[in-house]
């Protein structure tokens, strides 16, 4: 059962960064470049940012700090930015991180769940590293999408399916 939840926990965890990078893939292209990088103030980060922020805390996070590859990132130049890559190369950095930790997530063990890592000098274990890395990445993408929806005044349409009533006794996406 051990190995069943194992699989179960970082299936999920991987489908889960896949399908949010793939909801700030429709956001990003729906955006003009000048809205991907458009702030109110020095307050804020820009849409731009955020993606920037997202690929670095999943590079340092998993690969780095699960897979044990070098960690490399540079966190205070991800919210400096003010303009830099289009669209399409940060969603392209973006899917191309998610898919490596994946890959790095595919290979944990049940063993290595409880072993302890330490990244940005937190003590924490794989799983726990694994747990933050999604939620952290859900709270920045529905920030995505609201500034998306701000920007746009459009409807993203990711949730469409449960205008249909039948839907609604499936399993949540």
């Amino acid at each position: 059962m051990t190995d069943a939840l194992h699989k179960i926990f970082l299936d999920y965890s991987a489908g889960k960064l896949r399908q949010m990078a793939g909801r700030i893939e429709t956001c990003v292209n729906t955006l003009a470049a000048d809205q991907i990088w458009a702030r109110s103030s020095d307050n804020e980060n820009a849409i731009g940012n955020l993606v920037l922020h997202l690929s670095g805390n999943v590079r340092q996070w998993i690969v780095a700090g699960v897979g044990g590859r070098a960690d490399t990132r540079q966190r205070d130049a991800e919210f400096a930015a003010r303009g830099g890559g289009s669209g399409t190369e940060l969603v392209a950095g973006l899917k191309a991180t998610v898919e490596e930790a994946g890959g790095v997530l595919g290979e944990v063990s049940p063993e290595r769940l409880g072993e302890h890592i330490v990244v940005q000098h937190y003590d924490v274990t794989v799983l726990e590293a694994i747990y933050h890395v999604v939620e952290h990445f859900s709270g920045h993408t529905g920030q995505i999408i609201f500034a998306t929806k701000m920007l746009t005044g459009s409807d993203l349409g990711f949730h469409r399916h449960l205008r249909d009533t039948a839907a609604h006794g499936k399993k949540t996406p």
